[in-house]
C-alpha cells in the first residue's frame, strides 16, 4: 500500500525543469511558497510525513489544488499561520 505521504509528494511533481530556482536549497530540502506575498520557506523533506503537514497538504488539495510555481509548492495559507505550524514541527521532530 502506498502511503499518503508519498502519494502526495507524487502529485507535487517536483522536476528537474526548476532545477536552477532550487540550487541553493540544500540535500533533503524543498522550498515551499507561503501566502499573497510568496514568502519563500525551505523546509526538511521529513516535514512530509508530518500529520500536522499532511493535513494542510490535503487541505490545499481539496481547497485549490497543488501549485508547483516558482520551483516549489505554493500554499495559499497566511504566512503567520505557516510559520507557526513550521515551529511545532520544528518542536516535536
Amino acid at each position: 500500500m502506498v502511503s499518503k505521504s508519498y502519494q502526495l509528494i507524487t502529485k507535487l511533481n517536483f522536476s528537474r525543469s526548476h532545477a536552477k530556482a532550487i540550487a541553493d536549497v540544500p540535500k533533503g530540502h524543498f522550498p515551499v511558497y507561503v501566502g499573497e506575498r510568496r514568502k519563500r520557506f525551505v523546509i526538511p523533506t521529513t516535514y512530509l510525513t508530518h500529520p500536522s503537514f499532511l493535513t494542510l497538504l490535503e487541505r490545499v488539495e481539496e481547497e485549490s489544488g497543488f501549485q508547483n510555481q516558482f520551483g516549489g509548492l505554493t500554499l495559499p495559507c497566511e504566512e503567520c499561520d505557516f510559520s507557526a505550524l513550521i515551529t511545532d514541527l520544528r518542536c516535536s521532530l
